[in-house]
């Protein structure tokens, strides 16, 4: 997967498509992510001893990674991902577009 936490990307199509943000949480097996403030749902919640009041709780909810390009940090422009093995042998994630290594 293209896409690690903490990554700052881009979103590509949707109700959302040209917003930046945060990636919170990946989800490999199913091939999504949370990025923060994206796809914002209404969750209707019972009274429970965590949350005594109950209602509605507004949260991000996932979406597909094909949906997403990471954020070059040199450029600040959305980028594809390739991957390089370094001297000591350890791969790492590189931007295409200016070949800076991405953090992973």
């Amino acid at each position: 997967m293209h896409v690690v936490k903490n990554d700052t990307v881009k979103i590509l199509t949707g109700k959302y498509s040209g917003k930046t943000g945060k990636v919170l949480k990946v989800f490999p097996d199913q091939n999504r992510l949370i990025v923060e403030g994206v796809n914002i749902i209404k969750k209707h919640t019972k009274p429970s001893q965590k949350n005594p009041q109950g209602g509605i709780i507004e949260k991000e909810s996932t979406i597909h990674v094909s949906n997403v390009m990471v954020i070059d940090p040199k450029t600040n422009e959305p980028t594809r991902v390739g991957y390089k093995f370094l001297e000591d042998g350890t791969k790492v994630r590189i931007s295409k577009k200016s070949g800076e290594m991405l953090r992973s």
